[in-house]
């Protein structure tokens, strides 16, 4: 009955969220191409079809390295990837090119999840994190589809949600044949909300399992080498109001290291615009990566493109970690720790909880909680080149220690295709 009730409130929902979708596109028209792929109808697919979902840019970056193993393990197969997002899917694109098919997530609609399911026709659905929508995992199942939850985590506070509406999660919990949890406090709280306990495995997280395109080592290595050895920091994946306390950390780094650059890097294309206006507002020279061109005299770079962070680190010194210092959960600091340079984040990492606290156990990470914590600490490793450096390979090794997990969730998915 619940199962009933949640779908047709969604389907009562849905002409509001197309709705939604096309006044967005207004400013944004990506958004529009393409939308009946988000009831459905997606092109059809043959052959042996592995649909592999991430909601956005960071669930996508995570199922790189398992997508291109499950090619090279497998070339036969084909690798249907989807979000929910058109940054996701732009993300996927600039990774994979025509190596894999590409479509928008359906709404998790009855009709919708029909439609796709019989175009595409999976032979198995492999979910990255926790995108646990009701009619997708409980169709697939009803055809036979497995379903994975990959790299699975899953917070005290959302456990604590979901066990508020038990009748409904415990259901659709029951349909999903393994979870690949990245730690057993997640593995726990999985058990407590309806998986069986034959059915979780405590993998590790395949984040761990940084990788690293050569073609992205040799774009970095370039953009490093016109830097021309300046101070460069980069803040990653940024929010609004965390902007200004990082225009404000740079704004004294400079009076210590006159020819330091910031790179800063928007989490959402729709606020390219606005930080740019912030970053001039605080009368700091500019240039933005879209625009090209030379930008040795700027104090900041906007990193106004998509899916070029991971090389943007690499092209740094020092990383910063955004959505950490609002109380949004932080995002992936082990991408910058894969390149061996220092890692700083705020306090607020909930989305990262076993981690950051794997890098906070080795002193891979440093910890701030303003904009005067974040200028010390970066005037520190700018004026101390052996601890940048060791900070740096304390967060690699960090990285380096804790690998393995993609390999087991592979094997895993091999067995079942």
């Amino acid at each position: 009955m619940l199962q009933f009730i949640y779908s047709q409130l969604i389907r009562l929902a849905l002409p509001f969220i197309l709705l939604r979708l096309w006044w967005q596109g207004r400013e944004a028209p990506e958004l529009r191409v393409n939308w009946q792929q988000r009831v459905g109808f997606v092109p059809r697919a043959s052959g042996t079809v592995v649909w592999v979902h991430a909601v956005s840019v960071g669930e996508t970056i995570a199922a790189a390295p398992m997508v291109r193993r499950l090619l090279t393990r497998n070339p036969d197969i084909t690798v249907l990837m989807t979000a929910m997002t058109d940054t996701g899917l732009t993300q996927a694109m600039k990774m994979f090119g025509s190596q894999v098919q590409y479509a928008y997530a359906p709404y998790d609609t009855p009709g919708s999840i029909r439609r796709f399911l019989n175009r595409v026709n999976p032979r198995i659905l492999v979910i990255m994190e926790t995108e646990i929508w009701p009619n997708m995992i409980r169709q697939s199942r009803a055809r036979g589809v497995p379903v994975f939850l990959i790299n699975a985590r899953l917070s005290e506070r959302s456990a604590q949600g979901y066990e508020r509406v038990k009748r409904l999660v415990a259901p659709i919990m029951r349909s999903i044949s393994w979870v690949a949890a990245q730690a057993e406090k997640d593995a726990e709280r999985f058990r407590r909300i309806g998986v069986a306990a034959s059915k979780v495995a405590v993998t590790g997280s395949v984040k761990f399992d940084v990788d690293i395109p050569e073609a992205v080592r040799q774009e970095s290595l370039q953009l490093k080498q016109s830097l021309s050895n300046r101070p460069v920091w980069v803040a990653g994946s940024t929010h609004e109001g965390e902007d200004a306390q990082l225009l404000a950390a740079h704004k004294q780094l400079l009076r210590d290291q006159p020819e330091a650059l910031l790179i800063i890097v928007p989490r959402h294309p729709e606020r390219f615009e606005s930080v740019a206006d912030l970053v001039l507002q605080n009368e700091f020279s500019l240039a933005r990566r879209s625009l090209g061109g030379d930008f040795s005299g700027a104090q900041v770079y906007l990193g106004d493109t998509m899916g070029e962070l991971m090389m943007l680190y690499g092209a740094s010194d020092v990383a910063f970690v955004g959505g950490s210092l609002i109380q949004r959960g932080g995002h992936n600091p082990l991408e910058p720790a894969g390149w061996g340079i220092p890692v700083v984040s705020g306090h607020h990492v909930f989305n990262f909880e076993t981690i950051y606290q794997r890098l906070l156990d080795d002193g891979g990470v440093t910890m701030v909680g303003n904009s005067d914590e974040l200028f010390h600490h970066l005037s520190a490793l700018f004026s101390n080149a052996d601890e940048r450096q060791a900070s740096g390979q304390r967060a690699l090794s960090v990285v380096n220690k804790n690998k393995g997990a993609l390999d087991r969730v592979v094997d895993g998915i091999i067995a079942r295709v």
